[in-house]
């Protein structure tokens, strides 16, 4: 069964205020490259039994704009989590597209919960188009289809934050150590409608975390719905936008880290050395730093792209890993060229059941073992 429908927004949505829009507007990209890094969470029931993982990347990309046809620099946040509910399979992805002002240009985000009766999916997919946002929302209800179109006026979404907006802006927040605490912003409810969402600083707390213990700056985050569900959540950050622990209300499990990452530190400019010319710094080229970033991002497509198209290279690398591991020898080098060798083209696979006695060609022959093999 598949219910479609095309529902055009008729009633004015609520508005972000000043404080929200200035304090968007003040986003610089020196503090922003400070926020690239990905991390992982454990998730953890009541009773502190794990029950899955949650990894957030924040990355700098390029988006082709579908209108017009051209890359820009973009913010490419992912977001990914599995683990299960009483036994019960549930997880969400998430994918979003952000412009340097944390303005949405195209987000993708799916969850679902595989209850035994009646399966549940949700899609939603947001995209810029002109002088507007389109939202798409499938919803499956086992059998049942739903699908529901609906389109917000770009100017009536200003200090809009969507979920991929939101982990950027907690990293910021952490950075900055303060939240703007009388802004009110724009955010999505779960039906779909736009609401007014909230920050306010809870503090600082000393966390454990394993044998340590580090200090965390508490930000909650309160989605004020009138139509669906409120949502309150808090996050526990590191001072370098790490996230260290996230508890939302009425979940039944948190997510937090089971080890303290190494933390960023805002890098510090050495003065220049002297000479006659003063030399180019190359980072301060918005030419060469452009082409630097091009590069980079060519280079990381290149190479995800090709082991995405040879699996076997990565699996590999981590079967060998994992005897290097197990055996531990002592000459590292010598192992890895026994190893490696065995594929070599120009020599025959080894039997099956290999002799013990049988010299490796990587290591020196013993002239006592060669006699008595004579």
């Amino acid at each position: 069964m598949n219910n479609q429908s095309s529902i055009q927004k008729s009633l004015a949505p609520p508005e972000a205020n000043a404080e929200a829009i200035q304090y968007l507007n003040s986003l610089q990209l020196e503090e922003l490259q400070m926020l690239f890094f990905s991390e992982t969470l454990v998730m953890v029931s009541d009773s502190g039994e794990p029950q899955g993982e949650l990894t957030i990347d924040v990355q700098m990309g390029k988006y082709k704009d579908k209108e017009v046809g051209f890359f820009s620099y973009c913010l490419l946040v992912h977001a990914f989590s599995r683990g299960f509910l009483s036994k019960t399979p549930f997880g969400n992805s998430l994918l979003g597209y952000l412009s340097m002002k944390l303005e949405i240009l195209e987000q993708h985000s799916q969850e679902f919960i595989k209850f035994r009766p009646l399966p549940m999916e949700r899609k939603t997919n947001l995209l810029k188009q002109g002088d507007q946002m389109a939202m798409t929302r499938i919803i499956k209800d086992g059998e049942e289809v739903k699908t529901e179109v609906s389109f917000f006026p770009w100017h009536s979404i200003a200090g809009f934050i969507s979920e991929a907006a939101n982990l950027v802006l907690l990293r910021l927040m952490a950075w900055r150590q303060t939240v703007p605490s009388s802004a009110r912003f724009l955010a999505l409810d779960t039906e779909g409608n736009l609401c007014s969402s909230t920050y306010q600083a809870l503090g600082r707390q000393t966390l454990q975390v394993g044998h340590q213990q580090v200090e965390v700056f508490i930000v909650e985050h309160n989605v004020h719905s009138q139509e669906g569900i409120p949502m309150s959540c808090q996050f526990y950050l590191l001072s370098d936008g790490h996230l260290a622990k996230r508890v939302q209300v009425g979940s039944p499990v948190c997510c937090m880290i089971t080890k303290v990452p190494v933390l960023r530190e805002e890098d510090e400019i050495a003065p220049p050395p002297v000479f006659g010319k003063k030399s180019l710094v190359w980072e301060e080229d918005t030419e060469l730093y452009s082409k630097f970033l091009e590069r980079k991002e060519e280079l990381r497509l290149s190479h995800t792209s090709y082991l995405r198209q040879h699996p076997e290279a990565q699996a590999l690398v981590s079967d060998f890993l994992l005897f290097l591991l197990l055996r531990q020898p002592a000459d590292a080098i010598t192992y890895a060229a026994e190893y490696f060798g065995a594929f070599a083209r120009r020599h025959p696979p080894p039997p099956s059941l290999r002799s013990s006695h049988r010299p490796s060609p990587f290591r020196p022959l013993d002239p006592e073992r060669e006699a008595g093999d004579g």
